[in-house]
């Protein structure tokens, strides 16, 4: 990515940005409390410079426990949930599947990557999008179905939210993935097309009937 900055420096910029908002609000909690640094280190155990170093963002190989501990000492709860952004490298085996998908599409499909959902702060992403001007599909690439239960809800949630018309949930053509997507036939009640049928329709050119599984 010779015009955008590395995975690995984009990383430490966003780690910097979220340790300096998060000592900024664990400063305003202790200040907000009338608590003294000195008097949040005898309740937490942590040591008044590292308190400090904290409140300032200038702790950046500081453990969550201790994070968490500082915290809850001040009443403020902590919880992660991490998410898909979109910036992910990607897995080679999820690329091939993708390129293999693409290549039965007919010519004249338009077809784009990494395509943000139309949501202001929504950092979610299809795979790909293909399509044309009046309708769109929305892709999501799985080299692996190991939590069918878990692929099914996010990418129904994607497709409610995610400015397409059809979602295609695309798996490789594994014996691990068609026990698993037997094993599953009560689920993916939303996506109930299958692969004849989309890439079909796909390959001609044409929109899909709905919303469904594609095996390659």
């Amino acid at each position: 990515m010779a015009t955008s900055e590395r995975s690995s420096d984009r990383a430490d910029r966003l780690s910097d940005d979220a340790l300096a908002a998060l000592g900024r609000e664990l400063r305003r909690a202790r200040v907000g409390s009338g608590l003294s640094q000195r008097t949040l280190e005898a309740a937490t155990g942590i040591s008044k410079s590292e308190i400090g170093r904290i409140e300032r963002g200038r702790a950046p190989m500081v453990p969550l426990r201790v994070v968490i501990r500082h915290a809850t000492a001040l009443g403020l709860a902590l919880p992660l949930k991490p998410y898909p952004s979109g910036d992910a490298l990607r897995d080679t085996g999820q690329g091939r599947l993708l390129e293999r998908f693409r290549q039965r599409l007919h010519p004249s499909l338009r077809w784009q990557t990494e395509v943000p959902l139309p949501i202001p702060g929504d950092r979610r992403a299809w795979d790909a999008v293909c399509g044309r001007e009046k309708w769109r599909v929305g892709v999501e690439a799985e080299t692996v179905l190991d939590d069918s239960q878990a692929v099914d809800r996010r990418v129904r949630l994607k497709g409610r939210d995610g400015g397409v018309d059809h979602v295609v949930i695309l798996l490789a053509d594994t014996p691990r993935n068609r026990r698993a997507l037997e094993a599953a036939a009560a689920g993916f009640s939303e996506f109930p097309l299958r692969t004849r049928e989309i890439m079909t329709a796909l390959a001609s050119g044409h929109e899909p009937r709905g919303s469904g599984i594609v095996v390659l």
